[in-house]
């Protein structure tokens, strides 16, 4: 016996018509096959509809994210998995204290799946997304068709709201797609989780190890190695992530939306048809490609941060595992294969916000920090990282040998001014006074 109401056949049985039961459900035009189950569909509409967390829906984004990697099967880690991370990231910090003067920035070491990869870094993601998500919601308001403006005021609302669910769908569908192909919570270059907080996903690792005739446990330590060695970076030079972020929002800022394609896509708007709207929001097509020279400014300071940030990595990971892991050198060649081919985070990039993330000058800083090593030693070259003022400029990358020469003398911060108040403006107050 069933609990459907009288009259009302299974979906998967057919009627005595001979037709099949879908056909005979009323449920099935809304995507439902019992009652229950419409229910529940109207109900997590009206949530999407009601959301009022910022410019994009991240709670749709979330989901979308969630079940695409569902589709790939992403099973919890295991203990065994978790210990075998643990180990591979404390072994991989000792390996780091012997060739770089820069202390540990794990604090946290963990193992996760993917989905907790995107729980964990879906804040900063917000944070990046958010700026250029807004004026994209915002514009879909304002190219509403004149017949329309009788009713502007409730019909800006609920454009909004589908904007935000439009956007949040594309963001689900990019980040999803990211992190089938993420190694860690540092391998797209900006610092998605908090200071110390450091992670492998062991799906990730294994995908990256597969047809390198290198054994897992090798893989899985040269992948610590960049990990822990990112973290170093990030804990002990605090303004970096700022720095990052803040190149990233600043190009946003200036991206401008192509009114015409978006007039047209929000003119022809059809109830029937839901995926219209969504198909004109994809990628990089709704932006316009000429850049302000404030872009072009921003887009060479995170260019040129992001190419010195993964050239020290390299650095470092080279002189930690050259003598001791058999394997580094075709995992080394591996990761410059895959920067080279384009990652995930510049597709990821290139959809949501319309910008290419890359260190397109990696050769150079790579030539840089080499050469400051040798003038100076890993003291000498590290110490470069204690303040934004001595950071290494893109007309620096140029003569790597003559910067190395010119850094030579010991670096003094004492009279420079506090970079975390240069970036944020806040200071804390237990802090003392620059040069003090």
């Amino acid at each position: 016996m069933t609990n459907l109401p009288f009259g009302f056949n299974q979906p998967e049985d057919p009627d005595e018509s001979g037709r099949g039961g879908e056909q005979n459900n009323p449920f099935a035009a809304f995507g439902a096959s019992n009652p229950q189950e419409l229910s529940h569909l109207l109900h997590r509409f009206a949530d999407l509809m009601s959301w009022q967390g910022g410019p994009v829906n991240w709670d749709l984004a979330k989901d979308v994210a969630r079940h695409a990697i569902t589709r790939e099967a992403d099973p919890t880690v295991t203990d065994v998995e978790r210990r075998q991370v643990e180990e591979a990231l404390r072994l991989a910090d000792l390996w780091l204290d012997e060739v770089t003067t820069l202390p540990s920035g794990v604090t946290t070491p963990e193992a996760w799946s993917r989905a907790e990869w995107i729980e964990r870094t879906l804040p900063v993601w917000s944070q990046l997304c958010d700026p250029i998500a807004a004026r994209v919601v915002e514009s879909m308001g304002t190219v509403l068709p004149q017949e329309m403006q009788g009713v502007a005021g409730p019909l800006f609302t609920v454009v909004r709201q589908m904007g935000g669910m439009m956007v949040g769908g594309q963001a689900g569908q990019a980040l999803g797609a990211l992190a089938q192909e993420v190694v860690g919570s540092t391998d797209v270059g900006l610092p998605l989780t908090p200071a110390g907080n450091a992670a492998l996903l062991p799906k990730g690792v294994a995908a990256f190890g597969e047809g390198l005739g290198v054994p897992d446990d090798q893989v899985r330590l040269y992948l610590a190695l960049r990990e822990a060695a990112h973290h170093r970076l990030f804990t002990h030079a605090p303004w970096l992530r700022a720095r990052l972020l803040g190149a990233v929002e600043e190009y946003a800022r200036g991206i401008t939306i192509d009114m015409g394609r978006l007039e047209d896509a929000v003119s022809h708007i059809d109830p029937s048809d839901p995926e219209a709207l969504q198909n004109a929001l994809q990628g990089e097509a709704l932006f316009q490609s000429e850049e302000t020279p404030e872009q072009r400014a921003a887009l060479t300071r995170l260019e040129t941060l992001l190419a010195l940030v993964e050239g020290w990595v390299d650095a470092v990971v080279d002189a930690a595992a050259r003598d001791r892991l058999p394997g580094a050198a075709p995992l080394a060649e591996a990761v410059r294969r895959r920067r080279a081919e384009g990652g995930p985070a510049e597709r990821t990039f290139a959809a949501l916000v319309g910008l290419e993330l890359r260190p397109r000058r990696l050769r150079e800083a790579g030539a840089l920090w080499r050469a400051l090593g040798d003038e100076r030693g890993a003291e000498g070259r590290d110490a470069v990282w204690g303040h934004p003022d001595f950071m290494p400029t893109g007309e620096d990358l140029d003569h790597p040998e003559e910067f190395a020469r010119r850094r030579g003398g010991d670096l003094d911060i004492s009279s420079l001014e506090s970079p975390d108040d240069k970036d944020t403006g806040a200071k804390d107050p237990d802090e003392d006074e620059p040069g003090g």
